[in-house]
């Protein structure tokens, strides 16, 4: 007899970001996210696709906190989120190229060599967000 997994999916992914209202901007006017809850005495906003629900936490000292840094530091290597196809994807990272606070990190390509495509940037904050669409 197989066990069942004790977890059932990711409830929400919280992200602690140096400005709120920027990486907000982004969630909601680049990714057409919808904020579904706010606290401003935090700052901390909540947002989500339908499917997956993003906390945003402001740090209190952004200028000051230390940067993340994929290879030597513990803890979010990068947020993978699911496009509907192919064509979304390119029609992603064309806008995503035009962000001025997004970073390229790569082009839609080949995910090891398989039919699923993916592109990885830093979005506006520093975090690494890969996007991904799934191949046939």
């Amino acid at each position: 007899m197989t066990k069942q997994p004790t977890t059932q999916g990711a409830h929400h992914i919280g992200l602690t970001i140096p400005d709120l209202a920027e990486t907000r901007a982004f969630f909601t006017d680049t990714l057409n996210y919808e904020v579904i809850g706010e606290i401003p005495d935090y700052p901390a906003c909540f947002l989500s696709d339908g499917a997956t629900m993003i906390t945003l936490w402001q740090a209190v000292d952004p200028y000051n906190a230390v940067p993340f840094d994929r290879k030597n530091v513990i803890g979010l290597h990068h947020l993978a989120i699911k496009v509907a196809d192919d064509d979304a994807l390119t029609a992603l990272h064309k806008e995503l190229a035009s962000h001025d606070g997004v970073e390229i990190e790569f082009a839609p390509e080949p995910l090891m060599g398989g039919p699923t495509r993916h592109l990885m940037c830093a979005i506006p904050g520093g975090i690494r967000v890969e996007f991904i669409a799934a191949g046939a």
